[in-house]
């Protein structure tokens, strides 16, 4: 079966030996989890856990765009959060990003991310387009 990376610039690069994504035959993408590092600057974006949602689900849309997919057709994310005492703030910025046929979700705790983020997000989706 084919596999193919997927690297952009309009999202942070990886901060590790992973790829931002993997194409898999002509059908699914999956995607790294992506932390809110703005692109452009290196630095985190924002404190709340809503302006880092926010950043990640940019990384996340950057990434899937680049792969030949979007938000649309993602059909599974997985949320990973510092503080499951943010995940009514994390869904309301979600929601923005998912208003109608939202993907199927799981949502968990971890002890920690990377760089001390607050969230992590990642996809996986059907292409809509060759690259």
């Amino acid at each position: 079966m084919k596999r193919t990376v997927v690297s952009t610039s309009r999202a942070p690069a990886a901060i590790g030996p992973y790829s931002q994504a993997v194409i898999v035959g002509e059908q699914f993408v999956y995607t790294a989890g992506q932390i809110p590092i703005d692109p452009a600057t290196g630095n985190i974006a924002g404190e709340t856990i809503g302006d880092q949602t926010r950043q990640a689900l940019r990384n996340l849309q950057a990434v899937l765009e680049a792969a030949g997919s979007g938000l649309r057709a993602v059909i599974k994310t997985t949320v990973f959060l510092k503080d499951m005492g943010d995940f009514a703030a994390m869904n309301e910025v979600y929601q923005e990003f998912f208003p109608d046929e939202p993907p199927a979700r799981s949502a968990v705790e971890v002890a920690r991310l990377p760089m001390d983020v607050r969230v992590e997000i990642e996809a996986v989706g059907l292409l809509v387009s060759q690259r």
